[in-house]
């Protein structure tokens, strides 16, 4: 990323969301430059698509582990910053998968849910102090993320909507574009919402 952007001032930071060490230290190297004006949660991991009587414990802690609480972690730490600068913007990536029960597994589908009571409570509780938080819910999107549908039922039940009546899938480039967008002053009356962004996959 920094290669392809030098006319960007990039500092690339390593760490794993879903432990609180690592959480800190890049809000601390972020926040102690020039302030932090804007977070986007934008970190997921898929959950091969299990249904309740099939995701192990395992599956569900991970899941959650960086969708729930590495959202939870990165915001808590970013707020304080935000606060200092009387203004922010949080953007949380949702999906689909958070609007309805048929485009995941039940541990994803569950975390996801869980990101937009996050964003709705922080833009209530917040709001007066200048932050504003919204989620971004898209369909599919051209990503790393993966997610092998391992579960037969999920296979029975959404296997055919999803890959074939489904708008197909989003570039990066166009999530980014409703991102952008969610941070910039032009948004500046957009507090607490949850905006699709899956070319129609919510219309079918």
């Amino acid at each position: 990323m920094v290669a392809d952007n030098p006319q960007l001032d990039l500092v690339p930071v390593v760490g794993d969301i879903s432990v609180q060490e690592d959480v800190d230290q890049i809000v601390e190297i972020i926040g102690s430059d020039n302030g932090l004006y804007g977070l986007v949660n934008n970190a997921g991991i898929m959950d091969n698509f299990q249904t309740i009587s099939e995701v192990t414990d395992e599956v569900w802690e991970r899941v959650f582990a960086v969708n729930v609480w590495g959202t939870m972690r990165m915001s808590r730490a970013a707020i304080p910053y935000m606060l200092e600068n009387r203004q922010g913007a949080i953007v949380n990536l949702t999906s689909a998968a958070g609007l309805g029960g048929g485009a995941a597994g039940v541990a994803y589908t569950a975390s996801k849910h869980a990101v937009i009571g996050m964003t709705k409570n922080t833009a209530i509780m917040y709001g007066p102090d200048g932050i504003r938080c919204n989620a971004v819910a898209p369909g599919g999107v051209i990503t790393n993320i993966g997610g092998q549908m391992l579960s037969r039922r999920a296979q029975e039940r959404i296997g055919a909507a999803m890959f074939v009546t489904s708008p197909g899938v989003a570039t990066p480039e166009a999530l980014a574009a409703t991102i952008t967008w969610l941070l910039s002053p032009d948004a500046g009356n957009v507090n607490g919402a949850v905006v699709s962004s899956d070319g129609g996959w919510k219309a079918f």
